[in-house]
């Protein structure tokens, strides 16, 4: 494949015009629609003059980015106003979760699958613990809240038995929405939210290193699907879309236009409901509910990890190294034990 493209005809603002317009393959979970088997890309063939140019137009924009994403809140009165708004449904936030959470497992439940539509359930007796942790989660108490979701994490150790670690890291942030329902009405309740974004991002990064390491997978969705492209070769596009997942991920992690990221986010996952229909309802319901928190929440309870660093350029050096040193990190260790 070649993906040899001159930097100048990638200038970093199309991949976010791609996140607007596209229905595709961003936070899509490719081994939902496909049936070709992985085949791992040579890591030479990965590392592109694309990938290379790609990632630092991308860092350097982000160290940019940190410096517009606050002032542009405070200066634009609509956006203000919308702000202080959304802050006033923060007290539903636990709620929605907790209700969300149970309205997924119905769906899985009575989809015959756990956690994921690759993930069938093969035990009667999970299909009696899975019904059991949404009545404990309907039940409008904090204790009924801790039992459901204890019930919730050993089901999930139990899917991981099965899948394996490697596999379940796409469903992370399922660990993050138990740890915020345990955490609920006790000291740590202000630690929930933070991890839920924690969680999230890093899964979104997690899923993204898939369609660089296993990029046929990704290519064969679009030929099938007639995925819109935009001009540009499969290829090219699957690296591109990658991306955009992988931004978005890192963005959540750090605290960065987490509303903004969250409302694109969501057009995006119904968009996609629209192209794949039943099973991306099924797949993703879960992460439409945790978008809808992100977009009440906001931030202001979460001290982004910029802010250690006090001065502006120390703050960009920053989120430019770091998101390199994120991107090569989840790389290698994705490619090493795919």
């Amino acid at each position: 494949m070649n993906k040899i493209i001159n930097a100048r005809t990638v200038p970093t603002f199309i991949i976010f015009f791609i996140v607007i317009v596209s229905p595709s393959l961003v936070s899509a979970h490719v081994k939902w629609f496909t049936e070709v088997a992985p085949e791992k890309e040579m890591i030479e063939n990965i590392l592109s003059p694309l990938f290379m140019t790609l990632s630092l137009l991308i860092a350097l924009f982000l160290a940019v980015l940190t410096q517009l994403s606050e002032p542009l809140v405070e200066r634009i009165p609509f956006l203000k106003k919308l702000d202080v708004s959304l802050d006033r449904f923060r007290k539903y936030s636990r709620y929605l979760l907790k209700y969300g959470t149970a309205l997924a497992l119905i769906i899985q439940a009575v989809s015959g699958t756990i956690f994921a539509p690759e993930f069938p359930i093969q035990n009667g007796f999970v299909t009696i613990l899975l019904w059991i942790t949404i009545a404990f989660l309907v039940i409008p108490h904090h204790y009924s809240t801790k039992a459901g979701s204890i019930i919730l994490l050993g089901l999930f150790i139990y899917q991981l038995q099965i899948a394996g670690l490697f596999h379940m890291l796409d469903y992370g942030f399922y660990v993050a929405i138990i740890g915020v329902l345990l955490v609920g009405k006790t000291k740590l309740e202000n630690w929930g939210f933070p991890f839920l974004y924690l969680g999230t991002g890093l899964s979104l990064c997690w899923v993204a290193v898939e369609k660089w390491v296993f990029p046929i997978m990704s290519i064969d969705i679009i030929q099938n699907h007639q995925v819109p492209t935009f001009g540009f070769p499969p290829a090219t596009f699957v690296v591109l879309a990658a991306f955009i997942e992988f931004v978005v991920g890192y963005l959540l992690v750090v605290g960065i236009l987490n509303r903004v990221l969250a409302f694109v986010l969501t057009l995006i996952f119904i968009s996609t409901t629209m192209l794949f229909g039943i099973t991306e309802i099924i797949g993703h319901f879960m992460i439409h509910i945790v978008l809808i928190i992100f977009i009440i929440e906001g931030v202001s309870f979460y001290d982004p990890p910029i802010k250690i660093h006090k001065s502006l350029l120390n703050q960009m050096i920053f989120v430019f190294l770091n998101f390199l040193f994120v991107l090569a990190t989840f790389l290698l260790i994705y490619y090493r034990f795919a």
